[in-house]
């Protein structure tokens, strides 16, 4: 029996099956053309979940050194918390502290500090995670590592972030202890 017009779950119903077949028939073309699935095309006709597009475009801003429109993407009461032991390591409560952490960071690795975002994931409660490859000079020495940042969203708003990183005793030893 088919779902009914009043069923709340009707529009899932139907649209599940549209999904399935485009991935099938996408998936069997990219693979016949030798390459890998790419899923993100069915996001771009879909529309970015907003909680990604904000993140995204925080990385970007980060990446940037705009603090300004980072501003804007936070509460003002947002916390971030930094894992680890070093100068930088601890929890940064409010907006104009989190802002200054980023600061430091570009004044530690003299503007080399970059994130290059690989991937965010929503739950649409309010939650994302972005993994990232992140990359900073400081001295005569360079770091590489991978890691996450998983963001609350209140509002349109980033609240808080949590960093979590590939090996946080070679972080430790990059950003050392305060000078």
């Amino acid at each position: 029996m088919g779902a009914r017009l009043t069923d709340p779950v009707a529009p899932v119903v139907a649209v599940v099956p549209v999904v399935a077949a485009w991935q099938r028939a996408h998936t069997r073309r990219t693979m016949e053309e030798g390459g890998r699935t790419d899923y993100g095309r069915w996001e771009a006709a879909m529309g970015e979940h907003p909680d990604s597009a904000l993140v995204r475009r925080g990385y970007e801003a980060f990446n940037k050194g705009d603090m300004e429109t980072l501003a804007t993407m936070m509460m003002a009461d947002c916390t971030f918390h930094t894992p680890g032991s070093s100068q930088i390591s601890g929890h940064y409560k409010g907006r104009d502290n989190v802002l200054d952490l980023f600061r430091r960071l570009f004044e530690l690795s003299g503007g080399s500090m970059r994130a290059d975002l690989e991937g965010v994931y929503v739950d649409g409660r309010g939650h994302a995670v972005a993994a990232h490859k992140w990359y900073a000079e400081r001295g005569d020495r360079g770091i590489e590592m991978k890691g996450a940042l998983f963001f609350t969203i209140v509002g349109g708003k980033l609240s808080d972030i949590d960093e979590c990183v590939q090996d946080i005793d070679e972080t430790d030893a990059f950003w050392g202890t305060a000078e």
